[in-house]
């Protein structure tokens, strides 16, 4: 799936030593199965939700959509997928400061659950309600989880891979269900019984993780650097008045006639970008970092834009490609016409197939192949998929309905593209990482996803107003020829590495 990091954040953070011992999960410990089946469903609710949202923000009132124009339901789509991992960054704070990782995972699901009933209620206001609850807890439960999932080994354990490899499979589960359901439902019956689907999931998931919650032994029960006393009582006084800030503004702006979709979505990406300036504004200007860590944030910062970019194309498989499915392919089989949705299914498929082919792969090349270099390979792929768009729209022109077997076919290449940039970005995130800020920097990698999404979502407004062929097209080769200038400037970014692979 689309990234999801934070599985591979845990594998390289130390674990606090096994706390659950007993083997019941295929070997593991028993509390591996807790947190896979959590896992599983909060991945089932949130990409089945996903699935159909922008086919539900536009599709027409008649049909008992929003009746969204393509360009606004694609920006808030890509607003939605940033705020998601924008919001892991506090999530990970509240865990490790306030409350521990257990009850973050368990307050994040309940919010989560709660979102998605919310959505299911059959009114316009709802699914933007709804979305709100949902980002928030996910915020709570995606980053904390999967440090859950480390602290059941020991940081060298043999298992300790193995598990996280199962627990991943958990998330591509999850992601492979739910759009079949939520699917089916929400564009064959009604769009709030999907969105309803999708609650229903997430309550199993918080269900059974309460039940199994005497599995998990120590893991995630505390926080590893609480705050106490005074500065306990200064943080939540500063929650407390940035979330009154937030209901000051919206309060200024609805009065203003200003709280629209499109003033929040514009709000919320540019919030996206001050974050991530003034993140790396903060490490670049630390004087307590060596000039060798300096020079490797610097060649950072390049990979970190090869990375936003790569995500700005490949996260519009469920907002651009989706409508476009559902419009210009032909979906009938023996006479039945499968859900456009369907087709979000494909992506974890091939993951799952396709993933150990290409950890094998990096591990058979080794260092003789750069990581600016594999970078550039996962962008020239994801523009090549959209490049082989730009040919299945141009099928299409004249209200033509081509085979979804295109689709099938970009998505294969854009999962080759996620398997030479996400696992090694992860990799060498941690690698180029300044010490004072080691327990951070994957917060950086969030950002990328987050603000590849932002700009994703502004970005696919134009699909509305190009021609299909030429929105494909550009985009394509744009990031074609990007990942062409990674590899013209690997050199200079490996010198800035400083012995970093």
């Amino acid at each position: 799936m689309p990234g999801d990091p934070e599985v591979a954040m845990s594998q390289e953070m130390p674990a606090a030593g096994p706390v659950a011992t007993g083997r019941g999960f295929f070997g593991h410990p028993r509390a591996l199965a807790t947190l896979f089946l959590t896992e599983m469903w909060e991945r089932f609710s949130f990409y089945g939700m996903r699935a159909i949202l922008v086919l539900y923000l536009t599709a027409s009132v008649a049909d008992n959509g929003q009746g969204i124009g393509d360009s606004g339901a694609n920006a808030l789509y890509g607003t939605y997928n940033a705020m998601v991992y924008l919001m892991a960054l506090p999530g990970g704070w509240v865990a490790d400061r306030l409350i521990g990782a257990r009850r973050s995972v368990l307050w994040g699901g309940v919010v989560i659950a709660a979102g998605h009933y919310v959505m299911a209620v059959p009114t316009d206001w709802s699914v933007y309600a709804g979305m709100a609850l949902i980002v928030l807890g996910t915020g709570l439960l995606k980053p904390n989880i999967s440090s859950m999932v480390g602290d059941l080994y020991d940081r060298d354990s043999p298992r300790r891979d193995a598990g996280f490899s199962i627990f991943y499979m958990g998330i591509n589960l999850g992601g492979f269900l739910a759009p079949l359901i939520t699917g089916f439902l929400g564009e064959k019956i009604n769009w709030h019984l999907g969105f309803a689907a999708a609650a229903i999931g997430m309550t199993f998931g918080v269900i059974q993780y309460v039940v199994g919650q005497r599995n998990l032994g120590e893991a995630g029960r505390r926080p590893t650097d609480p705050l106490l006393g005074a500065d306990r009582r200064r943080a939540l006084t500063r929650i407390g008045l940035v979330a009154l800030a937030l209901v000051v503004i919206a309060a200024i702006l609805a009065l203003a006639g200003l709280f629209t979709v499109n003033a929040v979505v514009n709000l919320l990406t540019a919030v996206t970008l001050l974050v991530t300036i003034g993140y790396f504004a903060r490490i670049l200007v630390d004087h307590e970092i060596s000039d060798t860590e300096r020079s490797r944030m610097k060649a950072y910062v390049w990979l970190f834009v090869f990375a936003a970019a790569f995500w700005l194309i490949y996260d519009q498989a469920g907002s651009v490609l989706n409508t476009f499915a559902e419009k210009n392919t032909d979906r009938d089989v023996g006479g039945f016409t499968f859900p456009a949705s369907w087709l979000q299914s494909v992506n974890p498929i091939l993951i799952i197939i396709a993933a150990p082919l290409f950890a094998v792969l990096w591990l058979r090349v080794g260092h003789r192949i750069s990581t600016p270099v594999k970078f550039s390979v996962g962008l020239v792929l994801n523009g090549l998929s959209f490049v082989l768009m730009a040919a299945a729209a141009r099928a299409a022109v004249g209200g033509g309905s081509i085979s979804p077997l295109w689709l099938v076919a970009v998505y294969a290449i854009q999962v080759a593209g996620e398997l030479s940039l996400s696992p090694v970005g992860l990799s060498v995130t941690t690698k180029l990482a300044p010490v004072k800020y080691a327990s951070q920097m994957m917060g950086l990698w969030f950002l990328a996803t987050a603000v590849g999404d932002a700009i994703g979502g502004q970005v696919a407004r134009l699909a509305a107003s190009w021609s299909e062929p030429t929105y494909f097209l550009t985009f394509g080769l744009a990031s074609v020829v990007l990942g062409l200038a990674a590899v013209m400037f690997a050199r200079h970014i490996r010198a800035m590495m400083a012995g970093i692979h």
